[in-house]
């Protein structure tokens, strides 16, 4: 960016080179979070305190590479940094990152046309009684008001040709972005809000700029006007370097369901209007493939395809192709995935499932079980398929791996399952971990090695992949045991569902090491329970934190990411190793729960203002 005689640059001496020498990935993550999470909730008292941050930004990104994929660690550094030059706590740290992010994508968002745009508008913003603007199927009809600040920033947004969606949560802008019809977000939030949101950019290095609310009571609030304007017309032409993104693959990847299922796995029946019985299990097969799904594993096998070609996808705005091969390959993943959902759901009596019930729920336990095993049968369909498509060895050793994943994952469920019905619940750190190995890494491994194998021999990646999806493997699992205690923000979730379930955690077995005994056998007992109340689980928690279970989580968790990092930091070529390194940084997030993303019983509704076939994107 050029920089004008006032730039606030000889403020900051060195700020660019730290700033350009942050983009570089460390061999740790000596990040040091902060002391609480006010620092996602505090803004600058002044308009003039939040000018001085916004220009220190501009200034402290001049320079820097933005080649490179933005991760949260870097941002947090750079934000604790700016805060540090400009003698301000880290109360506002949150804030500082926003800033920093937005002058990291300002350039790229205003290369985009305004009709591949996106602006996300909270209802808080909106007078709270009174309101005389109408919902329909299209949103809010601000046009017949004018009242508000949603009004006017709808209706110019809206003019310039934005799409535009009012919601209160951010669990579908995913969904949206991998339609294809939005390449860039503008969004107005509270502080905590953006902060969720941070993690869905970062995950697909979408250009985003964002705007925070000047408070976060969620009543009557309000915003800095001037910059929603501003950020809602900004236009130029396109930078002459664009940060690379996995957004092109991301997007093949849930293209795969939404748009090419049927073309790569044919119907071998077609259901009539008779409802022939023997296109029954088919029929519920295919429409639960398109229920859903983060699409992840899919991705894992396209881009690790890509990253051996010198990974060109990375670099494209437009959509991408792939040979038919990898493509049905990337499909028999994710079919697998669903299978192995299908049966889990069965064996943990799980009642709801991407906001519906469960297949079992719905169609009784019989018939979930067979559509689980015709899934697996279409999984091994659609590999084998390829002998004639590909070289017959990468086919063979595909389908070896695949099958190696499956026994894998069916050992580690069977030790859970052995586990809960056992009489002696005694688990020790070490046989939960043994589990995690056998349930999650295969899967990870499986969905890398495929994509490598169709690029080549790829006989060198074998060891390595398997060390590094064993470490990523088992410190997901241990994010997802943190996570169940963590609940969420407006208490719809109940934390601690693990101990309901009886589920052999590893959180758990930490509680029996580390527990005096009396407290370790009331933990047992409360195995054995179908009714445990709140309170009861508070006390509990309280017991794991006395014995250090969710420290001593945390700390695992850092480990294995090292670990992990470490095996990448080895891997050429470096295409390859900037993926392994996205996987950590996106598989290994902690992220708070949301009501909407766990049961029907509230469901998400967003008031949108397009279609709703952009909103309701499989």
């Amino acid at each position: 960016m050029e920089m004008t005689d006032n730039s606030p640059r000889d403020n900051f001496p060195e700020v660019a080179d730290r700033a350009s020498d942050a983009t570089t990935r460390p061999t740790a993550l000596p990040i040091k979070p902060p002391s609480s999470s006010a620092g996602w909730k505090i803004i600058p008292e002044t308009l003039e305190l939040r000018e001085r941050i916004k220009r220190a930004a501009v200034d402290y990104l001049a320079g820097v590479d933005r080649s490179k994929a933005l991760t949260r660690a870097q941002l947090q550094q750079w934000a604790q940094d700016l805060l540090i030059r400009l003698g301000l706590g880290e109360q506002y740290l949150g804030f500082a990152a926003v800033c920093l992010s937005n002058e990291f994508w300002r350039e790229q968002l205003m290369a985009i046309d305004f009709t591949k745009r996106l602006l996300l508008l909270p209802h808080c913003l909106k007078h709270a009684e009174g309101c005389p603007a109408d919902y329909d199927e299209f949103g809010l009809d601000c046009r017949k008001c004018g009242a508000c600040t949603i009004a006017d920033f709808k209706t110019r947004a809206e003019d310039l040709g934005y799409k535009v969606l009012v919601a209160e949560g951010t669990p579908i802008v995913l969904k949206i972005i991998l339609s294809g019809q939005v390449d860039g977000i503008v969004g107005v939030a509270c502080l905590n809000v953006l902060e969720k949101a941070l993690d869905k950019v970062l995950q697909v290095q979408v250009p985003a700029l964002a705007v925070p609310l000047l408070s976060s009571n969620c009543k009557n609030t309000s915003v800095d006007v001037h910059w929603v304007q501003e950020v809602i017309a900004l236009r130029a032409v396109p930078p002459a370097v664009q940060t690379r993104s996995y957004l092109p693959l991301l997007r093949a990847a849930n293209d795969l369901f939404a748009g090419e299922l049927e073309t790569l796995a044919p119907r071998l029946r077609s259901p009539s209007a008779n409802h022939d019985p023997l296109a029954l299990t088919e029929t519920i097969a295919y429409d639960w493939l398109r229920q859903g799904g983060k699409r992840f594993r899919p991705f894992i096998t396209l881009a690790a395809y890509d990253a051996l070609q010198g990974a060109p996808a990375t670099c494209r705005k437009e959509p991408v192709s792939f040979p038919v091969p990898v493509k049905r390959i990337a499909l028999a993943i994710e079919v697998f995935h669903k299978a192995s959902l299908v049966h889990d759901d069965i064996e943990d009596n799980d009642a709801y499932r991407y906001g519906q019930e469960t297949l079992h729920r719905q169609y009784g336990i019989a018939t979930a079980i067979n559509v689980g095993d015709y899934l697996i049968g279409l999984g091994y369909r659609l590999a084998a398929r390829c002998r004639n498509e590909m070289d017959g060895a990468a086919c063979s050793d595909i389908l070896h791996k695949l099958a190696e994943a499956h026994m894998k994952l069916s050992e580690g469920q069977g030790a859970e399952l052995a586990w809960r019905d056992a009489a002696d619940k005694t688990l020790t750190p070490l046989d939960a971990l043994k589990i995690y190995a056998l349930k999650t890494a295969p899967a990870f491994e499986a969905a890398l090695y495929a994509g490598l194998r169709l690029a080549g021999p790829g006989h060198q990646y074998e060891k390595p992949v398997a060390e590094f999806c064993r470490h990523l493997g088992v410190a997901f699992q241990i994010l997802n045991d943190l996570q169940d205690w963590d609940g969420d923000d407006d208490n719809k979730l109940l934390a601690g569902q693990d101990i309901l379930s009886g589920r052999p955690t590893l959180l758990l077995a930490l509680a029996l090491e580390g527990l005096p005994a009396p407290q370790r056998q009331m933990v047992l007992h409360l195995l054995e329970q179908t009714d445990v109340g709140v309170e009861r689980l508070e006390t509990v928690r309280r017991w794991f934190e006395s014995a250090g279970v969710f420290a001593r989580a945390e700390q695992l968790v850092e480990k294995h990411r090292a670990r992990a990092e470490a095996v990448a930091d080895e891997i050429q070529p470096d295409s390859l190793r900037e993926l392994l390194y996205y996987l950590v940084d996106n598989v290994l997030v902690r992220r708070r729960r949301q009501p909407e993303d766990a049961s029907p019983e509230a469901p998400f509704r967003p008031t949108v203002s397009i279609p709703l076939s952009l909103a309701v994107v499989h």
